[in-house]
């Protein structure tokens, strides 16, 4: 029996308190409980879906061997893999040259946050972010929970910071990447070389069976690490890569939800978490598809993370680009199937961006100056479009490129207004066959976005037939604006 007032009070609150941390007592201030019929509930605010175009970048101690791809500290250890013959030819035997001797290689001596923004913004991207932390468990931020942080070693900046300040100066949403989840299974290979000195089991983990569940206070620390970046950097949006569908991150997943979202109304900011294949709940967060397109209109809006080359997530010496036109017309079919784009890069380790990827940014920021109108801000109609290119939608397919014609037509709507962009030049005339519903006598002007005057139409059976310009406003793809006196249907069907 406590018989002490004092010592019953300092009870009663910890017990409050310990019940608070588990999901059992909500306080008022609170609108979002640790459970799935809580957190579904979250709506996707209008900002993302007004947005359509962010940026994001594979860039951390991976991007110094600059070989293969972002799974390099994987790889380098396993001995079916090529990486690890390469490897030991250029940095030598695994057990001398580790992952971690990597680390003071990366410097980032040329990254300048601003002048990163600053094309970012020509590029036409509304929201930006770095991978706050990959698979190799190195966190790009000034992390109190590791050592092996950009703040500690090798830039000595805190990458993420710089970021966010910046961005938010030029009114951007500010967005991160965790890819953390998968580091438990990520060095399985390496705790027969370097990774089995205890010294380096903040970056590598104890040695360990792969297939042996995450404990808890790998769990606790996946955990304490975004809620640091959520604290630190009150980031708009939370990408989250795969790894974290297993049933041990169960209750650690909807206490995150419910921390970020709550935190979120305290800001008075509108926030967005995605996952990709059913790690979440529908409605929880916000799907997405890696390097992948949907066939048809969804009925929620979705995203998909591709990157500016087919190969590699982060810098490589053999960069395979992807043309403009291609991630144009791909941006636009997201678009009109209620989907967003989020856009990867790859700097080099120093910090500074290729000029091969600055000009493909800069030529997707051109083609946004002219056709933006169709783009930010708008709704899908009650079809994506037509044409006679077809596919079969999902993920990672958006490395094969697809050759849309003029005839491919994909829309986008705001209230009164219908825009039908034309993935290809459609020469002296189009025919939009699916504009014969409408009514001719509420057209009340037809224009292609780029050039001042009006275009000659008629209203056919047959479709909506316009007279194209002489001349093209753009490159890739051709916005024609039809505004109508009634409002269009927006509703999915």
């Amino acid at each position: 029996m406590i018989k002490s007032p004092f010592l019953f009070l300092l009870f009663f609150i910890l017990l409050w308190s310990s019940h608070v941390a588990q999901g059992q007592v909500k306080p008022q201030s609170q609108l979002y409980e640790p459970t799935w019929e809580s957190l579904i509930q979250h709506p996707t605010p209008e900002w993302f879906k007004d947005a359509k175009f962010g940026i994001y970048f594979h860039w951390g101690v991976y991007s110094v061997p600059a070989w293969g791809n972002e799974w390099y500290p994987r790889r380098m250890y396993d001995t079916n893999d090529p990486t690890f013959e390469h490897h030991r030819t250029v940095w030598g035997p695994q057990d001398q040259f580790g992952y971690k001797d990597f680390i003071p290689m990366f410097k980032a001596e040329k990254f300048d946050a601003d002048e990163w923004i600053d094309l970012f913004v020509q590029a036409g991207a509304k929201f930006i972010g770095p991978v706050a932390e990959h698979h190799d468990g190195f966190s790009m931020w000034n992390s109190k929970l590791t050592e092996y942080d950009a703040w500690d070693m090798g830039p000595r900046r805190d990458i993420t910071g710089e970021l966010a300040e910046a961005a938010r100066k030029r009114n951007l949403k500010f967005m991160v990447s965790f890819h953390h989840a998968r580091k438990w299974k990520h060095f399985e290979f390496a705790y027969q070389y370097d990774a089995k000195d205890a010294r380096y089991a903040q970056l590598y983990g104890t040695p360990h069976p792969a297939d042996e569940p995450e404990p808890q206070a790998y769990l606790e620390n996946w955990l304490g690490k975004i809620l640091e970046v959520v604290d630190n950097y009150q980031p708009d949006y939370i990408w989250f890569d795969f790894g974290w569908k297993e049933p041990p991150f169960e209750p650690y997943k909807r206490q995150f939800l419910a921390c970020y979202y709550n935190k979120s109304e305290e800001w008075g900011a509108n926030v967005v978490v995605s996952y990709k294949h059913d790690h979440l709940p529908v409605g929880a967060g916000l799907l997405d598809l890696e390097r992948g397109q949907l066939d048809s209109l969804h009925h929620d809006t979705w995203i998909t993370d591709t990157s500016i080359s087919r190969k590699s997530w982060c810098y490589v010496e053999d960069i395979d680009y992807k043309p403009v036109n291609e991630m144009v017309d791909n941006l636009i079919d997201r678009v009109s199937k209620n989907g967003n784009t989020l856009m990867n890069i790859a700097p080099k380790a120093d910090g500074s961006i290729p000029d091969e990827q600055k000009e493909r940014l800069v030529g997707i920021g051109e083609w946004l100056k002219v056709n933006g109108e169709a783009i930010y801000g708008t709704r899908h109609w009650f079809k994506y479009g037509e044409g006679p290119t077809q596919f079969k939608g999902g993920s990672f397919i958006d490395n094969k490129p697809l050759l849309y014609t003029a005839e491919d037509i994909r829309f986008t709507t705001r209230p009164n207004t219908l825009y039908a962009i034309a993935l290809d030049w459609p020469g002296d005339q189009i025919v939009i066959k699916s504009l014969s519903i409408l009514d001719k006598t509420k057209i009340t002007s037809v224009s292609m976005l780029g050039v001042a005057e009006e275009l000659n139409w008629v209203l056919t059976t047959d479709g909506l037939k316009i007279a194209c310009p002489t001349k093209k406003p753009c490159e890739h793809a051709y916005s024609f604006k039809i505004v109508y006196d009634e409002r269009l249907l927006w509703e999915y069907k």
